[in-house]
């Protein structure tokens, strides 16, 4: 690099090598830098490596939501031993969320409280191709017939505790320390989210709109084989 103050310096004294022998000594003049420096840059450049953690964590971010869908073909199950679905309150909260959402319902059924009856059922459920995800409402409380929760935990390959805290968390709001006797539960059966709500009404449209829609297109995304072709 050519130091130009070096230079004007030695033309203004005349050729004083003295002079010259100060300046080329000194590391302010020859270099520009501190002397005090570490050698690294006080311009404000950015660490490339931190560049490269941000970036990486930004596109990690995009890859993480790319597999969302935007709607889905949802499965509503009603477990219970004395409803219809022409008198299911439940089961029509869950599909008017839905589907004011803009997903669809591509199937509605109802089965009996039965252990192998519900396990049967869900099973079937998530096996069919125009399923990409179940919501089950019914049998999730503390008496003797609820058996939602031990029918359908066998299923999941993988659990989601979340869902069952959050859920939980929200209905606090409405009926207190009841809370404690629901077991909404939810996982991913075969690559489909299921998802187990309680047969009250009200639980069944809170679980649905604060929880299971804002994120079941997210799941079904994430949970289903990658090498599905799209029809």
């Amino acid at each position: 690099m050519v130091d130009f103050q070096s230079r004007d310096t030695r033309r203004s004294l005349g050729g004083d090598e003295s002079e010259d022998r100060d300046d080329a000594d000194d590391p302010d003049e020859t270099t520009g830098e501190d002397p005090s420096s570490d050698g690294s840059s006080e311009t404000g450049d950015d660490d490339p490596a931190e560049d490269e953690h941000d970036h990486g964590s930004e596109h990690a971010d995009h890859d993480h939501h790319a597999d969302d869908l935007e709607t889905v073909s949802a499965a509503v199950l009603t477990v219970s031993t004395s409803r219809s679905i022409d008198d299911d309150a439940s089961g029509d909260a869950i599909v008017e969320v839905l589907e004011g959402e803009g997903h669809e319902i591509a199937t509605r059924e109802l089965v009996n409280d039965d252990y192998d009856g519900v396990q049967s059922a869900v099973s079937a459920l998530v096996n069919r191709k125009d399923v990409d995800a179940v919501v089950t409402t019914g049998g999730t409380g503390v008496a003797p017939a609820d058996v939602t929760p031990e029918a359908v935990r066998p299923l999941f390959e993988k659990e989601l505790p979340g869902f069952g805290e959050l859920f939980r968390a929200k209905s606090r709001e409405e009926i207190g320390t009841r809370v404690v006797g629901t077991r909404a539960l939810a996982g991913i059966a075969d690559g489909v989210p299921v998802f187990c709500l309680p047969g009250s009404e009200s639980a069944a449209r809170t679980g649905t709109a604060e929880v299971v829609e804002p994120e079941v297109g997210h799941l079904a995304g994430l949970s289903r084989p990658h090498d599905i072709e799209e029809e």
